[in-house]
């Protein structure tokens, strides 16, 4: 690759498409709607490029044909060198490394929005299939099948009977926490432009004539625009400007779609009286948000910050909800005559009359003779001074708007118009008992070390530095709690009330926020009401845990909280660092114990536990189907709440489609119930037992292996030269800086995502699987590892997420990375980690090849590889022309940044090949 103005002369190519010309075998097969999306999509961007630059676009079909066969080639997995005279992938190679730097980075923007595209697809799809499974369902039938919500439920009916079923219902909590870190490597402009082309697409099929001449019209536009938009952001996102990923994702899909979700299963559990009665399924979803509240790690998230985004999540809820209430009002036109309003609908209105004559004046000017319109329309006007901060006429707590739409819900259930009441204002109801006045509960987060040293330096200098001036951070640790303090005054308790303390060593850690917690306010009543929760992620700290935990419930503050909550207490598990610390295999096993210790614990104190796990997308970040996940969790450890971190592309891939969204909290609300059905809990509990000394023996000696590979003489220095770690702490896609410095001279210097969102990008995977394939060659017992993976859900989980990790790798272009260093004896041990991997997780599941018998998975992963692979030889032919030039001094600032941006957007479009990178 070349960075001079040399001018490449692609041979003539072969136009490749999904449904013309050369296949390999991982194209062929592809359901007739898919293939003909996929066919229109390329079909457009061929034009595209071939409109901005014909030899663009030869240079697009060559490479595209020469990893369409290397993908041939290589297909099924087997780890061979391919004949030098008919190895596509060095074609491509060569294609690629001949290029115009310039061209190089025109030709990765190409192939990263041929991945959109075939993404969009891939969604419509999946979409377009679960709409034909829902038209088959009969109204008539006893459950919805297609809504495993319902499923779960009647399961449990069938086990415990009703009154239990309805119990654990009445508890059910699935509460995802939205955050910031980055692993999202797609621009928010992009985001836009995919958003419109979606809706465009999921059109065009059903249009006819001049329509679909405009539809088409407009896919082209969209889609060169696209091409056109650079794939990397200008800047990073300031904290402020993150909180919009969540009001994207507010207004696009959750305060819409939750209350279908509500709605599905009252529809199936109620039958004929759906929306004639009081409503069963309760508001279960509850999301949280660390985005402008998390500062570990992150200078950017500052006091000032916190309540900048807070107030931003509460207008814009209170905007929703307004609109949302006035439409509902307005459409309440029952007159009194045929809805006779009730005594107290009447003591409302004349609440509402003394509060502000002008509001109900205005309201009875358009509402004459009818009370519920009126009401209604004086509640959204109350909603809107609301957030004007109007003191007189401004709603105090959510609770009060809730109980004044329930009166108006009363009144028209005692009128007999009940299929209003329950309708449309049940839907209200349900988005105000989900979002409440703050959209999202705010969770605030910091180091252990960081509050041991304001307190010293407190100690030191005095608390208002009597004896000298404070340290800045100590002044920004005393103002967060101030902040969140009038979070709780202006948005409620609920609105932010946890403070999490990661690296969390002992019960003092937890002591110290508490007193930091008081030290920060003048008068004991300013003091906020805060649940402190441990964060126990690396490895001795997860094996300590419930020593900690059992000195923490000793704490006053603590035992204050247990009383006023009914003994509720909350504790986070860190997926990243334990499996950074310990590796992927003793880090599931170690979380694994860590959850049935905590939840025995709990259980002997009497104490409503829940868990929070924080997870990623990544399988090295206990990634993978959030439902199976819940589903083999120890005993106790559930108990009808989920809580986990959402973050990056996951945020996009799970709720930024309506009906995927519908389908994925239902699906994981329905683990999150089943997890307590008995014969779930006898399974997971037998299974733990049966095969604990199995998972000793692996745990040892995976653990053993993963250490001597980190502990290898200056491994850290060498992984940043052979990934593109360095480059990946310069993409701008979040304010939270990637790791603690350009390069690492040491893994305590690494921050966890970058560790495995490069290992993903060099398509090795390492974090995910490293250390498992020795296990299992030492361990040796074939046949039971088979017995266990059909028989405990924790172990076939794990290994499922193994393979379809192993399925997004290629020893191949792994080969390409590890090359960047000069070093052998590395490289050795990784590729001889992963053959070894890779055959023990073939011979456990019965495969051929990674994902041979998951059929929709593994095809939508090999659609994929030949265009990923195209997109990691251009990353890895930049990586090595950087590394080596920049060490001979060749290359001027300028031309290091050419460089650098073609990096960047190569790891835009392997990102969004791949997906589950974070």
């Amino acid at each position: 690759m070349t960075d001079n103005d040399q001018q490449i002369t692609p041979a003539d190519a072969t136009i490749v498409s999904t449904g013309t010309g050369t296949k390999g075998p991982e194209e062929r097969h592809l359901p007739e709607s898919l293939a003909s999306d996929m066919d229109l999509c390329l079909r457009i961007l061929r034009d595209v490029l071939g409109e901005f630059d014909p030899k663009l676009l030869a240079t697009f079909d060559e490479v595209r044909q020469y990893a369409v066969e290397a993908s041939a080639e290589h297909f099924e997995g087997v780890m061979v060198d391919p004949d030098p005279d008919h190895d596509g992938l060095k074609k491509a190679v060569e294609t690629i490394d001949k290029m115009k730097l310039h061209d190089a980075q025109l030709l990765a923007r190409a192939f990263a929005t041929y991945f959109h595209l075939a993404n969009l697809c891939e969604e419509d799809y999946r979409v377009s299939v679960l709409h034909a499974r829902e038209a088959k369902v009969t109204e008539d039938s006893a459950v919805d099948p297609i809504n495993e919500l319902t499923v779960a439920y009647h399961q449990l009916i069938n086990e415990m009977g009703p009154a239990k079923a309805k119990e654990l219902l009445d508890r059910l909590e699935f509460h995802p926490v939205f955050t910031a870190h980055p692993t999202e490597a797609r621009r928010k402009a992009v985001e836009g432009k995919i958003r419109r082309i979606s809706e465009l697409l999921t059109a065009h099929k059903t249009l006819g004539g001049s329509d679909k001449k405009e539809n088409s019209r407009r896919l082209y536009n969209e889609i060169d625009a696209l091409f056109r938009t650079s794939p990397i952001a200008l800047k990073k996102p300031t904290p402020v400007e993150e909180a919009d990923t969540i009001l994207d994702i507010f207004d696009n899909t959750l305060f819409h779609t939750i209350p279908q979700v509500y709605r599905r299963f009252d529809d199936w559990v109620l039958g004929d009286k759906a929306g004639l009665v009081e409503p069963v399924c309760p508001a279960f979803f509850h999301p949280g948000s660390w985005i402008g509240s998390d500062r570990d790690g992150n200078p950017n998230v500052t006091a000032k910050v916190s309540r900048q985004v807070a107030r931003k999540f509460s207008d814009h809820v209170l905007a929703a909800l307004e609109e949302a209430t006035r439409t509902v009002g307005r459409n309440l036109t029952m007159e009194a005559e045929t809805t006779p309003p009730s005594s107290e609908l009447k003591v409302l209105w004349s609440h509402q009359k003394e509060m502000s004559e002008r509001l109900t004046d205005k309201a009875a000017l358009i509402s004459t003779k009818e009370l519920h319109r009126a009401v209604m329309l004086v509640i959204a006007d109350r909603l809107h001074y609301t957030i004007e901060r109007d003191a007189d006429l401004m709603y105090h707590t959510c609770e009060d708007y809730i109980a004044d739409l329930k009166t108006v819900q009363k009144s028209l259930a005692d009128a007999g118009a009940k299929r209003s009441a329950y309708g449309p204002l049940q839907d209200l109801i349900w988005q105000a008992e989900t979002f409440g006045f703050h959209m999202v509960e705010m969770e605030f987060r910091q180091h252990s070390v960081v509050h041991s040293r304001a307190l010293a330096d407190i100690r030191e200098h005095g608390l208002h530095g009597e004896r000298g001036d404070l340290q800045p951070m100590t002044q920004e640790v005393l103002d967060t709690f101030r902040a969140l303090g009038s979070i709780q005054k202006r948005n409620g308790t609920k609105a932010a009330r946890r403070y999490i303390i990661s690296f969390t060593k002992s019960a003092q850690n937890i002591k110290d926020v508490y007193e930091l917690n008081r030290l920060a306010f003048a008068h004991p009543e300013d003091v906020p009401t805060i649940d402190v929760i441990p964060l126990f992620e690396q490895l001795e700290d997860l094996q300590n845990s419930v020593d900690v935990l059992e000195d923490m419930i000793k704490i006053p503050e603590v035992q204050a909280r247990l009383k006023a909550t009914g003994n509720k207490l909350e504790v986070m598990l860190g997926y990243s660092d334990s499996s950074k610390d310990a590796g992927p295999t003793s880090a599931t096993l170690a979380l694994h114990s860590a959850q049935e210790r905590i939840a025995k614990w709990a259980k002997s104190h009497d104490i409503d536990l829940t868990l929070f796990h924080g997870r990623g997308g990544a399988v090295g970040r206990g990634g993978g189907p959030a439902n199976r996940a819940v589903l083999a969790q120890p005993v106790g450890s559930v108990k009808c709440r989920f809580k986990l971190t959402e973050q990056g592309e996951v945020i996009f891939a799970r709720y930024g489609n309506p009906v995927l969204a519908i389908r994925h909290v239902e699906s994981v609300a329905a683990a999150t119930l089943l997890q307590s059905a008995p014969s779930v809990e006898k399974r997971n509990t037998d299974m733990t037992v049966k095969y604990a000394e199995m998972a000793h023996e692996l745990d040892e000696a995976a653990h053993e292996r993963f250490l001597d590979l980190l502990h290898t003489p200056d491994f850290a220095q060498w992984f940043s030269t052979v990934t593109p770690l360095t480059e990946i702490g310069l993409l701008p896609i979040g304010s939270r800086p990637a790791k603690r410095g350009l390069g690492a001279k040491s893994l305590d210097d690494l921050r966890t995502i970058p560790w495995i969102f490069s290992w993903a990008q060099a398509r090795i995977n390492l974090a995910a699987w490293y250390g498992l394939g020795t296990a299992c060659e030492k361990f040796g017992n074939l046949e039971t590892m088979r017995q266990a993976y059909e028989e405990w859900p924790l172990f076939s989980t794990f290994i499922d997420n193994i393979e379809m990790s192993l399925a997004k790798t290629d020893e191949r272009i792994a080969k390409m990375y590890l090359a960047l260093d000069d070093r052998t004896d590395l490289p050795e041990k990784v590729m001889h980690e992963m053959e070894l991997t890779r055959k023990w997780v073939l011979a456990i599941v019965g495969d051929k090849w990674p994902l041979q018998h998951r059929h929709v998975l593994g095809q939508a992963i090999r659609i994929r590889s030949p265009y990923v692979d195209a997109l990691s030889v251009t990353q890895v032919l930049a990586l090595r022309s950087l590394r080596k030039k920049v060490d001979k001094e060749e290359l001027s600032k300028s031309q290091q940044a050419e460089f650098i941006y073609l990096i960047l957007c190569t790891v835009s479009g392997v990102a969004a090949g791949l997906q589950n990178t974070g």
